[in-house]
């Protein structure tokens, strides 16, 4: 597989990472208006420091398993091809090392892919990090909430970025309460219905075969 292929892949399977920055529409020239006094500026609060992970998180606990089932984002590639999203399951392992091994299968193309990754454990428990190939590529990894048996909110974010995932144990639906609590959650982030992306809960890809999995460790 050449280089360009795996990083179109990547974009394709991590999609919910893909992290939008706001942007300003640019109208039609105006008029200049008379200069006023501008209004002192509101400290920008980032998401990373305004969403503290979950107390007391037990890493171990979250190991196994875990379906996602939907993911509120700014994505452009989301916004386009929201519809169209697989279903896409995450195996966490470990720790070992201070990291957690991960690995994500989903489909593209109709053909089976995984992603094995290495999320780094902090200082602070519940939160983790997902190395880039600069500092400033990071990711900060936070475990928003979770009961550890059956949902898990966690919240991908970069600075001024900030996507979630809602995932399960199971392939079943969860309770109507903790979908719309994850709405409601969302939009306090700033993202309401238009941003939420539910995933497939079915049909999820078993084993991988070597030719279709991608080695992001430590980066890709």
């Amino acid at each position: 597989m050449t280089g360009g292929c795996r990083c179109i892949l990547v974009v394709v399977v991590f999609l919910c990472l893909c992290l939008l920055a706001p942007t300003e529409a640019v109208g039609a020239a105006k008029s200049r208006p008379k200069p006023q006094k501008r209004p002192p500026k509101k400290p920008v609060v980032d998401p990373i420091d305004s969403t503290p992970p979950a107390q007391n998180i037990d890493i171990q606990q979250m190991t196994g398993k875990w379906y996602l089932l939907n993911t509120a984002s700014m994505c452009p590639y989301l916004m386009k091809h929201g519809t169209k999203v697989e279903p896409t399951v995450m195996t966490l392992t470990g720790p070992s090392d201070q990291t957690l091994s991960v690995s994500t299968k989903t489909r593209h193309n109709h053909q089976c892919w995984e992603i094995l990754q290495q999320y780094h454990l902090t200082s602070t428990p519940g939160k983790l990090t997902l190395k880039g190939a600069r500092p400033e590529q990071n990711t900060d990894i936070v475990v928003g909430e979770t009961d550890y048996t059956s949902y898990a909110v966690l919240f991908y974010q970069k600075p001024g970025k900030i996507t979630i995932k809602l995932y399960s144990r199971s392939v079943d639906d969860l309770s109507e309460p903790m979908l719309t609590k994850f709405e409601q959650l969302a939009e306090k982030h700033g993202m309401g219905l238009a941003y939420l992306f539910p995933f497939p809960t079915y049909s999820h890809c078993g084993d991988v075969d070597q030719d279709h999995k991608i080695n992001c460790v430590p980066t890709c």
